[in-house]
């Protein structure tokens, strides 16, 4: 998909960047934190988030005033102006009714709407979100995080980094750093934290009136997790999930539940748990780990496999991967689209040969298969003929090779991936020859 990137202007005069993604019902995501639409673009793993949720649904995201697109020389930063600027989105657009997506300090903007709004909101969906401000971290806390933005907004939104998605690797670390950094001044990020600490919406909970889904994820170290729950038990009739892990960004981490449990409360067809729309299989293969074995002793040929396992790990962490089980050898994983799935294969790769440069004594050597289809999801396992083929065309590859069937190649056709026909080849259990396309990641 690509994002169609406007403007429009609030009653005060503050141009607001808005994008539309996908046809179907509207669903509004107002920002959730600073935000810059053409940055976060750049991500592979938020651009999938937000393709993910415009399958069904018209996504509509949009800059906060004094960042990213949007005016930056705005100063009147409040929850008023939050909620001014997201009924100016919506009245421009000429939405009668739509589900509201509020994330994190969007989350109480959502809210105030919903409440002033009820008959335009079909569902309210809360996720790392907030009632009171104030319980988010102790005054301690606050002074040292106002201090830093103040004194060096770029060692600040590094810091917030390692907060809101810790568990992602280094690069992607210094992406969101950046990203962060480009998308607001100091004084912008000043404000935004401190009104963050100011707001308080509890009082309009026990009013709202409309389906509300409210998740969080246990270890959230942005916002912790009883608020989360709070926010729920005061909500009329509301629905709670509790999520696993630790990411507050909700595209990083096990985005596949928090996207099926949104689905499930918008009665949109289910995605990924359910197998019923086709995902990304991923087939790692280390060359040669008997070879190794007998080479190098089993404590040193143990050593490549956690090298091995790190590396596809970090790159599955980046990409919005799962992976299923460790195969002795490799790794068994699937990814939410195709274009995901072959970025994060490539990354793997490139990061290998990384690490054979830096290590040309104890170089790791790894085929890659890929498949799309509709496994049988069966006790957190993928199983069926899906899983199987991948299997079969990671065995097929050479070391350093990544091959995909023409499904693949079919559905990243005009993303910029360059692949090399194979043709025709007889695999294993299969009667018909499947065609095998190589992808091309060498610069």
């Amino acid at each position: 998909m690509k994002q169609q990137i406007r403007f429009c202007t609030s009653r005060d005069g503050v141009r607001i960047a808005y994008a539309i993604l996908g046809d179907g019902p509207p669903l509004v995501w107002p920002p959730g934190w600073v935000g810059h639409l053409e940055l976060q673009w750049e991500q592979p793993a938020i651009r999938s988030f937000y393709e993910r949720l415009a399958r069904h649904h018209t996504l509509v995201i949009y800059d906060r005033r004094g960042t990213g697109l949007s005016d930056r020389n705005r100063t009147d930063l409040s929850l008023e102006a939050d909620l001014r600027d997201l009924e100016t989105v919506i009245d421009h657009l000429r939405l009668k009714r739509l589900v509201l997506f509020g994330f994190s300090q969007a989350g109480p903007t959502a809210v105030a709407y919903a409440a002033k709004h009820p008959r335009r909101v079909t569902h309210l969906i809360l996720y790392g979100a907030y009632a009171r401000g104030d319980a988010i971290a102790t005054e301690e806390v606050k002074a040292v995080m106002l201090s830093l933005f103040r004194a060096h907004w770029g060692l600040g939104s590094r810091a917030l980094a390692d907060i809101f998605v810790p568990g992602a690797d280094a690069d992607t670390h210094r992406w969101f750093a950046r990203f962060q950094h480009e998308s607001a001044t100091t004084e912008t990020a000043v404000q935004l934290l401190a009104l963050v600490f100011l707001t308080d919406v509890a009082d309009l909970l026990p009013r709202l009136r409309v389906p509300t889904l409210v998740m969080h994820r246990q270890g959230d170290l942005v916002v912790p997790f009883q608020l989360g729950r709070d926010m729920a038990a005061l909500i009329p009739n509301a629905r709670f999930v509790s999520l696993k892990g630790d990411d507050h960004i909700p595209a990083f981490g096990d985005a596949d539940s928090m996207l099926r449990h949104a689905a499930e409360f918008l009665g949109d067809p289910v995605t990924e748990a359910g197998g019923r729309a086709p995902i990304i299989v991923l087939f790692t293969d280390m060359e040669g780990s008997t070879t190794l074995t007998q080479r190098l002793g089993d404590t040193k040929a143990q050593e490549l496999v956690r090298s091995h396992n790190a590396i596809v790990r970090d790159a599955l962490k980046t990409h919005s991967g799962r992976e299923i089980k460790h195969t002795g050898d490799g790794i068994l994983a699937s990814l939410p689209s195709a274009s995901l799935g072959v970025e994060c294969a490539v990354a793997i790769q490139r990061a290998l040969g990384q690490y054979n440069e830096a290590n040309p004594n104890a170089a790791i050597h790894v085929r890659i298969g890929l498949n799309a289809g509709e496994p049988v999801v069966e006790d957190d396992d993928l199983f069926g003929t899906a899983v199987q083929l991948a299997a079969r065309v990671c065995a097929h590859a050479e070391p350093g090779q990544i091959l995909a069937p023409q499904v693949v190649r079919d559905l990243v056709a005009g993303k910029g991936f360059q692949f090399a026909d194979r043709g025709q080849t007889a695999l294993r259990g299969f009667e018909e020859p499947v065609r095998l396309y190589e992808v091309r990641w060498r610069d």
